[in-house]
């Protein structure tokens, strides 16, 4: 399938399973004006070289022109990358550079390890697979290749780290909930039960939140933000208007925008009841359900067509009221959080170890740090005395009286 959007597609997203994207036939409609983009984080460790990588790519003329007759399986294989060897000079000049920038930084990242191991640059780049560690000085086709499908790879778990990060938040919160009731006496610690109890109660009093892609959803959305009337709702001049980035498809970041006003009836960042770290859960959760329903070839993208077929399904005219995260809650079992406070005390246990070790250092390097400083006193007096010799001081500098205690001689 041929896509739409260009080479900083990846850019745009948080979450893409495709790396580059081909530009839409400009022959169709007039094309849109030159929208400043968003300088959004794929989240990805090497974020910044990709980055990179993709600007300078852009600049090459065979480059984007393969791109346009490229499709989702050459991209995501590394196919593309075969090109590489097409491109003019000045872009492989500037991409070497790059990697040698790039391994640089991951030496940096290393330095530690490899005070603490007997293992060399090489095999310890080689644990990072977006880029080849055995060449590090020129970027090839094989480079290009392997950041393509490591960050494919990468891109496609991404979701699901978020939700396990936001897992284990949860219970974080929860260990240090129980953790203060603890040190509390009874009469607090049910003050305290009570209030939290309150703060749950008053956080599920919130208005209706729609389901996120239905009908009911979109409408409030063109009303609300977009100002327009809700009975001439047009779902093609809704896709374009949200459309931000002007490439023909709404994107993950897009699509996520759509869901701010279902979400403000859940969460105000002034209410102490309400957490923006769940919100950003629920925004996920939201946008996985739209893709689910709607993203047909599983690209992560949603395209005009795509969009308008969604709106024939009965979920969409008559959806079930959406179960916001107060429904699903906890998001962890009780098993996995005593896991996980297990794991807590064990770091404890470490960080406990590690500090009564550099406290031990500390102590001996103030031991070494005296013993230098009595060497070095007598270091200058040695030398203070040898100055003396040298100036002939040696006979004005001795004592004015004899020495104590010396056999006296009689006449």
């Amino acid at each position: 399938p041929r896509m739409t959007g260009g080479l900083k597609g990846l850019l745009q997203l948080s979450l893409c399973l495709v790396v580059w994207t081909v530009p839409i036939d400009r022959n169709q409609d007039p094309p849109h004006e030159e929208r400043a983009e968003e300088n959004v984080d794929t989240g990805l460790y090497y974020d910044r070289y990709l980055r990179e990588v993709i600007e300078v790519l852009e600049t090459d003329p065979h480059f984007r022109e393969k791109l346009q007759t490229a499709n989702t399986d050459d991209i995501k294989n590394g196919r593309l990358s075969k090109e590489l060897d097409l491109v003019g000079h000045h872009v492989r000049t500037r991409l070497d550079e790059l990697k040698r920038q790039e391994v640089s930084r991951l030496r940096m990242l290393l330095k530690a390890k490899l005070d603490s191991t007997n293992m060399d640059h090489v095999s310890l780049l080689k644990q990072f697979e977006h880029l080849d560690p055995h060449n590090q000085n020129t970027f090839e086709a094989k480079d290009l290749e392997l950041l393509i499908v490591t960050a494919t790879k990468d891109l496609e778990n991404y979701d699901a780290e978020r939700h396990e990060e936001f897992k284990r938040y949860e219970m974080l919160k929860e260990h240090e909930r129980r953790e203060y009731l603890k040190s509390l006496d009874q009469e607090k610690r049910e003050n305290e039960e009570k209030r939290i109890e309150e703060l749950k109660e008053k956080h599920r009093q919130h208005p209706k939140v729609n389901a996120p892609g239905s009908v009911n959803q979109l409408r409030e959305v063109w009303k609300e933000t977009d100002g327009l009337d809700p009975q001439e709702f047009n779902p093609k001049t809704f896709f374009n208007l949200h459309d931000t980035n002007g490439d023909g498809v709404l994107d993950e970041q897009e699509l996520e925008a759509l869901f701010t006003k279902e979400l403000e009836k859940v969460y105000d960042p002034k209410n102490e009841e309400d957490d923006m770290m769940e919100m950003e859960e629920e925004r996920l959760r939201m946008r996985e359900h739209v893709m689910q329903n709607v993203d047909l070839n599983h690209d992560r993208l949603v395209s005009l067509e795509e969009f308008l077929k969604s709106m024939e399904k009965k979920e969409f005219n008559n959806p079930k009221e959406w179960e916001t995260l107060d429904d699903t809650m906890p998001v962890y079992t009780e098993e996995e959080l005593q896991r996980f406070e297990a794991e807590l005390r064990d770091r404890e246990v470490e960080l406990g170890r590690r500090v009564e070790k550099l406290q031990q250092e500390q102590e001996l390097l103030k031991e070494r740090s005296k013993a230098l400083e009595a060497q070095k006193r007598e270091y200058q007096q040695v030398k203070d005395c040898f100055q003396l010799v040298a100036n002939g001081d040696v006979q004005n500098n001795l004592p004015a009286e004899p020495p104590q205690n010396l056999p006296q001689h009689t006449s």
